[in-house]
């Protein structure tokens, strides 16, 4: 668990903390080699170990939801249709609260994210 993610997350309003402590652990289980790390002051998991060097996914507070964002969320075939096309390749999703984040889906998402980084 990298420190600075953690206290990203501790200094957040209680519910937008609790949704990042809902997601963090599925982030880091589904990319256990992932290097998770702040890079542009918000939480961002990349394969390997430099930030932004080959990234998969970001977590960002605003004041009232916290955005969960795939850089190639696009290309994710997307049935729930939950995703949010972006700038570039990008896609994210919007989380008012923890009853947002669906375990398994975000879990497919992250490995497909992977998937599509390892080609």
């Amino acid at each position: 668990m990298t420190s600075d993610i953690t206290a990203y997350l501790g200094g957040l309003d209680d519910h937008l903390r609790e949704i990042g402590q809902k997601l963090r652990p599925l982030i880091d289980a589904t990319l256990p080699n992932g290097a998770g790390k702040l890079w542009h002051g918000h939480p961002t998991w990349s394969l390997g170990d430099k930030p932004g060097r080959t990234p998969v996914c970001l977590l960002k507070a605003y004041n009232s939801y916290v955005t969960f964002g795939l850089w190639r969320g696009q290309e994710i075939v997307d049935a729930s249709g939950r995703l949010v096309p972006g700038a570039r390749r990008m896609a994210s999703v919007k989380l008012m609260s923890t009853d947002d984040v669906d375990p398994v889906l975000f879990t497919n998402w992250l490995h497909n994210a992977v998937a599509l980084e390892k080609k």
